[in-house]
């Protein structure tokens, strides 16, 4: 004899050589012989692992004290507990205890990815993400879904969820910010021969996310050659000094050429520029000889110019001294007075006058 003890959480399921007779509620139990009870949790689903659970089922005191749930090939179960959700089911046929709790479910048709609106998006962060994809977009970016490699629509900034299953899902991503391209080191060769290389900056904006992608194959570089052609095409009908005296003429059209590809490259050019202009070693070196004469050019004019206003300025106070006896006395005693702040002591004999004797020495008389 045994004794077994079911308790108010549980329920006990008795087997007879093997055979289901009955469920058993809370309570002591004796057994004897080949007589045998499987205790189970009522907080579990109903499982025993001695019968399958359709046998159990077809007992009326175990399906009136339990609720069941059978979930098809492309279906999934949304489960609630007494209001609140516990996590989803996959097909087959499931069974909890009713005793306690209040069981609910929610079929959905998951045999497409698409997640019904009616879905709440919090029970993706209560289950697996074996069940489903997560795709985030920023404010900055959109997204091309495809499911099968055939697509499907844009994403706009936002959080998606999408519903795993036999479909394949894809999403690309792409920036609508404003983009820089940098063309470095272009080598050109200009109408007199002079090889040259080129920095060019151009900024864009994709404006059609879907056809770039569709009809385009690499359209960053379809920009880059664009660009590259018209820089030759502008270099080649130049000479060296042409062009550096116009570079902005040679950045405008580069733009323009740009431009007129907009529609073709789903993009909008927003701004481009030359870069820098890098001229080869022998030709920087006599552009900077050039320079340096020039400079002294102008040095020596403006040296040339002072002098003869300098001049002009001397012969103008010469006329005016010569003119007005006045000024030229008082032109003297400028002097007199320079002299004097750089003289330390002067010795003068009593009988002299020493305003006669500075001016006689200014004059050149002996005193």
């Amino acid at each position: 004899m045994k004794k077994i003890i079911v308790s108010e959480k549980e329920r006990g399921f008795l087997f007879r050589n093997g055979k289901y007779i009955k469920m058993l509620g809370a309570g002591k139990y004796y057994l004897f012989g080949d007589s045998e009870i499987e205790k189970v949790e009522l907080s579990r689903p109903v499982v025993c692992s001695k019968c399958e659970l359709e046998t159990l089922l077809a007992d009326s005191a175990v399906a009136d004290c339990v609720s069941v749930i059978e979930i098809g090939d492309e279906q999934i179960a949304l489960h609630y507990i007494n209001g609140k959700f516990d996590n989803i089911l996959r097909r087959g046929k499931h069974a909890f205890w009713s005793v306690n709790d209040v069981h609910e479910y929610r079929l959905v048709d998951i045999s497409s990815p698409e997640v019904d609106p009616s879905v709440p998006e919090y029970i993706f962060d209560s289950i697996s993400p074996l069940y489903y994809i997560k795709v985030e977009v920023a404010d900055y970016q959109k997204a091309r879904l495809c499911f099968n490699r055939k697509f499907v629509r844009l994403l706009d900034a936002g959080t998606y969820y999408f519903w795993r299953n036999s479909v394949k899902i894809d999403v690309d991503f792409v920036d609508t910010r404003l983009t820089q391209m940098n063309i470095t080191g272009q080598e050109m060769l200009t109408a007199d021969k002079v090889s040259l290389r080129i920095n060019f900056v151009c900024n864009y904006r994709i404006t059609d996310p879907v056809r770039i992608n569709s009809e385009i194959d690499d359209f960053s570089e379809q920009i880059h050659v664009a660009a590259q052609l018209a820089l030759r095409e502008y270099v080649g009908r130049y000479k060296l000094d042409e062009i550096l005296e116009n570079k902005d003429q040679m950045s405008e059209f580069v733009y323009k050429k740009l431009k007129e590809k907009e529609e073709s490259l789903f993009v909008e050019i927003c701004d481009a520029g030359v870069k820098d202009i890098i001229l080869p070693g022998e030709i920087r070196e006599i552009m900077n000889t050039v320079l340096v004469a020039e400079k002294r050019a102008q040095a020596n004019v403006i040296t040339r110019r002072e002098e003869v206003a300098s001049t002009r300025s001397l012969l103008n106070t010469a006329k005016l001294m010569d003119e007005n006896k006045t000024l030229y006395k008082l032109k003297e005693l400028e002097f007199v007075e320079r002299i004097c702040e750089n003289v330390g002591s002067i010795n003068l004999g009593t009988d002299s006058d020493i305003l006669s004797q500075l001016t006689g020495i200014l004059r050149g008389h002996a005193v």
